[in-house]
C-alpha cells in the first residue's frame, strides 16, 4: 500500500470509533490529503459540509486538544504529495477494500486453529430451538445466518427486533428447550444486546458470539466469542469478515447435524418442483 499523504491520513483514522459526521470529515481530508494541513477549521468544515464545531470535536476525538493541534500534527506527518507518490496511491474506496482484505487475512489466521469454530458448531447444532440474535447493524448478519441455517436445522428462531418482546422471545426459546444462543454483535453496540445476553445466561443458555473484537462490550456475557473485525474506512462500517465467519459457523454446524445433507437435498428437490429459482 502506498505511503503517500492519503495513506498516512488513513492510518491516523484506523481503529478509531468515529461518528458518521466525523467519518465524513475524515473522508474529505483523505480526498484532499495534500491540502488539508493548510486548511482552517472553517475551510475544512465547508469542504466536508459540516459545522465548524464538528471539526473541533473531530480533532478532540482523535486525541488532540483542538483543530490547531491536529493541523500542526498533519504538517509533520502528511507532507505534500510528490508526483511519484500521487499517481500510485490508492484512493479512499480502494483503501476501504484493502482494509477489508486485511481483515479477511486476519480471520484466516485466526481460523488456523479450528477448535473454537468446531466447538461453536457443536453447541449450535445441539440447541433445539436455536435462537439467533442480531440488532441494528448486526441484524443483516443474523438474518443471513438464520436464512441458511433453517435449511438444515429443524428450529431456528431469528431475534432481530429489540424492545420489551426480546426477553419474552428468549424465555420462549428456553422453555422450548434451547441450550445455546448465537449472537452477532457489531458496532455501535446496542445496550439491549448486552442486556439480552446477560439475561440469556441467567436462563442457562450458552452464548456464542461473533463480534468485531474480543474486547467488545458483549464479551463479558459470552461463553464463546470469535472475533471478526469490521472495516471502518467508509462512512458506515463494512462487515465482510463477520459475514464470512457466519458462513464458517454454518459449515461447522452442518458437520454436527447428521441429517443436514438430506435436508438440503429435500429442499433442492422441492425448489426444482416448484420452479423456485431461475436457472
Amino acid at each position: 500500500m502506498s505511503d503517500g499523504p492519503a495513506a498516512r491520513l488513513q492510518q491516523l483514522f484506523e481503529g478509531r470509533r468515529l461518528t458518521p459526521t466525523q467519518r465524513r470529515i475524515a473522508h474529505s481530508m483523505v480526498r484532499r490529503a495534500a491540502d488539508v494541513p493548510f486548511l482552517s477549521s472553517v475551510e475544512l468544515a465547508e469542504l466536508a459540509g459540516v459545522s465548524q464545531p464538528s471539526v473541533t470535536r473531530f480533532a478532540v476525538a482523535l486525541g488532540f486538544d483542538g483543530y490547531p493541534a491536529l493541523r500542526r500534527h498533519l504538517r509533520e506527518v502528511v507532507p505534500a504529495a510528490s508526483p511519484e507518490t500521487g499517481e500510485d496511491e490508492y484512493n479512499e474506496y480502494q483503501q476501504a477494500v484493502q482494509a477489508e482484505i486485511e481483515n479477511l487475512r486476519h480471520l484466516a489466521g485466526l481460523l488456523a486453529d479450528p477448535a473454537p469454530v468446531e466447538e461453536a458448531g457443536r453447541l449450535l447444532a445441539a440447541s433445539r430451538p436455536l435462537p439467533v440474535l442480531g440488532l441494528r447493524a448486526a441484524s443483516s448478519q443474523a438474518r443471513g445466518f438464520a436464512y441458511f441455517a433453517a435449511k438444515v436445522h429443524p428450529d431456528v428462531r431469528l431475534l432481530d427486533e429489540g424492545g420489551s418482546m426480546l426477553v419474552d422471545r428468549i424465555d420462549a426459546a428456553h422453555r422450548a428447550g434451547a441450550s445455546a444462543l448465537l449472537c452477532f454483535a457489531l458496532p455501535r453496540h446496542p445496550r439491549e444486546v448486552v442486556d439480552a445476553l446477560a439475561y440469556a445466561r441467567t436462563r442457562s443458555l450458552t452464548v456464542v458470539t461473533v463480534a468485531d473484537s474480543a474486547f467488545a462490550p458483549v464479551a463479558r456475557h459470552s461463553d464463546l466469542l470469535i472475533p471478526a473485525a469490521v472495516g471502518t474506512g467508509l462512512a458506515f462500517d463494512t462487515a465482510c469478515a463477520p459475514m464470512l465467519l457466519g458462513r464458517v459457523l454454518l459449515e461447522a454446524m452442518c458437520d454436527d447435524l447428521p441429517d443436514a445433507q438430506a435436508r438440503l437435498e429435500e429442499f433442492d428437490a422441492g425448489a426444482a418442483g416448484r420452479g423456485l429459482f431461475v436457472e
